[in-house]
């Protein structure tokens, strides 16, 4: 089927080829740019033996899926070159582009052909349509060519990838002869001796050369010296390192003492590993130990690398110090305990890798392997159970207090029990005869688990360098920065996961390359270059924007005549603006074609318009309420039964402080639509009326001197137009006036109304003018009745005092007639009435 694929993609390669003029396609990269523009070639154009030695490659490729018995090393090395030409092939996709663009825009210039039943074009300019017409199809041959390679290549890559895939799935879920069968431990023991007899073997046999001693005792001295240095950093560098790193350990918990005993603390890794390479290189120097124990020897700086990776990754996650804040969750005994099965653990894995690489030296069977694996993962599983018996205490001594302490204990407590769960299933189907699926079980999960500790470290690594930037420890747990920078290494690290559980290098590669490609959204293909030019060119934009808002606001505007509102107003619209050209420029600069979209944005646009209609609203009010201004920031302002100052105007809505000093929001649309009353719209003036009423019979003339003295003397009215004294009528109780004048300041209204009452009020007491207020006279129907209930009771109350107390009765059974007290209020209330 493939092959058949393979076959027809070749066809169309052909008949392309030949569609487009000969020799087009398959120019020469040689020649200046001058005379490849002319004859359609491109700097990515592809050469007759570029094309020949592809043609190889592909029947090599396709011999080689057919083949059930290719190796995964060939099918990796072909899907490396195959992978190579693809690559050249998108290249060449994009080959004569300048020359396609200028023929295109005289086709364009030339307008479309004229259509059935119009007149006929003129025979010249039909001519150069033809001739235009056929020199785009000869320029567009090679990129066409060069899209039909591309699929094959591409179908090529998948078809090995399948093949690999599937074959790391049934090495996966292969069932092998169990391990724990007696009868296969001898043959395993054998190999294991018969290998180090052959290391002895091999020591001696070297020895007995003449030729091997000789070189021997020529490299000794430089073997010592190297095996001295090894001893140094190995047996006596870490402990002057950890010496000098617990130095930094103390009562002050400041960042540089930190990421001081951090960067000490790496050493402790590079230091002994360095050790164990200058062993491996001084085995090698020697010629003595042969394949087998090279392979030993070369094995030891992996080992020490897991050795004390996990040394110093324990010594982070379960502290000496009891100042750390992991220590908090753990006790003194607890965090011993973890650091020893940490360090036990990156031992035994130790232990696998030189497993590994003996078997593989001696060319073990996979059964002799299994059997010796078998008893390494055990104990590690074991190890595993109480690493997981730590994460569960850790998660439950977390703080729930919140909803991220609550998802933070979730998941740690859920990582716990994944451990736990994978520390028994790993080696029960190891000893089933999975080994693989139990082997990996074990191992991929206990390196996840240093891989998480390792981000662990980074974390806090990511928060000291903050707090030793801002100088702010108590802040660091509410700023966004170090969780954003957290999230993004969190992202990074999921690679690093995926090759853990057996992803593929190049399976990696594949979806980076597809995600390079971009992905399209309607004809539309959006890919991260196009997303990171448009994001740098809006911000660049967005800035500009900014800086030219603030030189007007600052520089610019105040040395003009407009207003604060008039120059609000112009910085907000240069804002709208300018963001609007950015995000145009950042489109066009990132090579978005949005034509292809159109159709979609017009079927949305319909579905949006109803459900946005009222945002909208608020945004063209938004704009009348800048460009007409019926309102300014500072104004004094009363809508819809609020009443304050206007602090700010933006596209959707208008901030109303009130004078209570609560803020209130309010769309644009009301402003625009409904009545608005601007106290202070082109200035602060404004009238007052105070009212005040006398008491019938007093002079009317002489308290229309009164007021009118009082009004004239307030320094806040002004006298042209002078304040007037308006005698308003009859009222029921007293004989109304009002005084109505304009204030210079109308937001000082309050004042000079308060000021104003003081004043009459004042002046009233001293000229014995009364200010009446309301009264009213109460007449009963009935009062030879109610005269008569009130002797009645009485002679009840003097009843009661003579009678012994009687228990309290339940106030639950108290009726409105037992309640005698309103009764005698309500008779007594006016005496006079009768």
């Amino acid at each position: 089927m493939l092959r058949t694929i393979a076959t027809l993609l070749r066809l169309l390669i052909v008949v392309t080829l030949m569609a487009g003029g000969p020799g087009i396609a398959l120019a020469q990269q040689a020649g200046s740019s001058g005379a490849a523009a002319q004859s359609g070639e491109g700097p990515h154009a592809l050469s007759e033996s570029d094309l020949k030695e592809w043609e190889a490659l592909a029947d090599q490729a396709e011999e080689l899926v057919n083949n059930d018995s290719a190796s995964d090393a060939a099918l990796t090395e072909v899907r490396g070159k195959l992978s190579y030409w693809r690559g050249r092939f998108d290249d060449a996709q994009s080959a004569n582009s300048a020359a396609i663009q200028a023929v295109q825009a005289q086709l364009d210039t030339l307008g479309d052909p004229p259509a059935e039943g119009e007149p006929a074009e003129s025979e010249a300019v039909a001519d150069q349509r033809e001739t235009l017409q056929s020199r785009l199809d000869e320029l567009r041959a090679p990129a066409r060519a060069a899209e039909l390679y591309y699929a094959e290549a591409d179908s090529l890559i998948s078809s090995i990838d399948a093949i690999q895939r599937s074959r790391q799935a049934d090495e996966f879920l292969e069932l092998t002869p169990t391990p724990l069968n007696p009868a296969t431990w001898p043959t395993a023991l054998s190999d294991l001796t018969g290998y180090f007899e052959a290391i002895v073997t091999n020591v001696s046999g070297n020895w007995d050369d003449a030729g091997k001693r000789s070189e021997f005792r020529n490299n000794l001295p430089l073997i010592l010296i190297m095996l001295v240095a090894a001893g140094v950093l190995v047996m006596r560098g870490v402990s002057w390192l950890e010496s000098l790193a617990n130095h930094f350990i103390g009562d002050d918990r400041s960042a540089q003492r930190w990421l001081l005993r951090f960067v000490v603390s790496l050493a402790q890794i590079v230091v002994p590993v360095s050790g164990l390479v200058l062993v491996s290189v001084a085995a090698a120097r020697s010629g003595l130990f042969g394949a087998e124990g090279n392979a030993l020897l070369h094995s030891l700086p992996a080992v020490g690398v897991l050795l004390y990776t996990a040394r110093w990754l324990g010594h982070y996650v379960f502290p000496v110090s009891d100042n750390v804040d992991a220590s908090v969750y753990l006790s003194t005994t607890q965090r011993r305990e973890g650091r020893v099965y940490l360090i036990t653990y990156g031992a035994l894995m130790g232990i696998l890798v030189m497993i590994k690489a003996a078997a593989e030296a001696a060319d073990w069977p996979d059964q002799t392997s299994d059997v010796l694996v078998l008893p390494v993962l055990v104990v590690m599983a074991l190890f595993m159970l109480r690493i997981s018996r730590f994460i569960i205490l850790m998660g439950q001594y977390t703080e729930d207090d919140g909803e991220e302490h609550g998802f933070r204990k979730q998941l740690v407590m859920v990582l716990g029990r994944v451990v736990f769960f994978a520390a028994i299933l790993g080696p029960i189907l190891a000893g089933i005869g999975y080994f693989t699926m139990g082997e990996a079980l074990i191992t991929r999960t206990g390196s996840s688990l240093m891989v998480i500790a390792l981000l662990f470290i980074l974390q806090r690594l990511i928060i000291e360098i903050y707090v030793l930037i801002t100088r702010d420890r108590d802040g660091v747990k509410d700023a966004l920065l170090p969780v954003l920078l957290g999230f993004l290494l969190t992202l990074c690290s999921l690679p690093i996961f995926a090759l853990i559980w057996g992803a593929r290098v190049t399976d990696l590669l594949e979806l980076w390359t597809r995600f390079l490609q971009g992905f399209s959204v309607g004809g539309l293909t959006i890919s991260p270059s196009n997303f990171i030019i448009f994001a740098v060119v809006f911000v660049a934009g967005y800035v500009v924007t900014r800086a030219v808002q603030g030189a007007l606001k600052t520089s610019v505007l105040p040395k003009t005549k407009l207003d604060l509102g008039g120059r609000n107003a112009v910085v907000s619209g240069l804002g709208y603006v300018g963001i609007f050209l950015a995000a145009l420029v950042a489109i066009t600069m990132a090579g978005i074609d949005l034509s292809s979209l159109a159709i979609v944005a017009g079927a949305l646009s319909v579905g949006v318009g109803f459900g946005l209609q009222t945002i909208v609203s608020n945004f063209v009010s938004g704009i009348i309420l800048l460009i007409e201004r019926p309102i300014s920031e500072g104004d004094w302002i009363e809508v819809g039964g609020q009443m304050g100052f206007v602090r700010s105007i933006s596209v959707r809505a208008t901030r109303i402080e009130t004078f209570d000093r609560t803020d209130v929001i309010v769309p644009n649309a009301d402003l625009i639509s409904g009545q608005v009353t601007n106290w202070t719209r082109g200035n602060l003036v404004g009238r007052l009326i105070v009212k005040v009423g006398v008491a019938y019979g007093t002079d009317t003339r002489r308290v229309h001197g009164i007021l009118q003295e009082i009004a004239e003397e307030h320094p806040i009215i002004v006298l042209s137009p002078p304040p007037g004294v308006v005698f308003a009528g009859f009222g029921a109780d007293s004989l109304d006036f009002e005084i109505r004048a304009i204030l210079r300041d109308v937001t000082q209204i309050i004042d000079v109304q308060t000021e104003l009452n003081h004043q009459i009020a004042e002046r009233f007491a001293k000229e014995n003018i009364e200010i009446p207020f309301g009264q009213r006279d109460i007449w009963l129907r009935n009062p030879e009745a109610l005269a008569k209930a009130a002797i009645e009771a009485r002679k009840d109350g003097a009843e009661q005092k003579t009678a012994p107390p009687a228990k309290p009765a339940d106030s639950s059974h108290i009726t409105r007639d037992d309640m005698h007290d309103g009764d005698d209020g309500e008779a007594e209330a006016d005496p006079d009435a009768e």
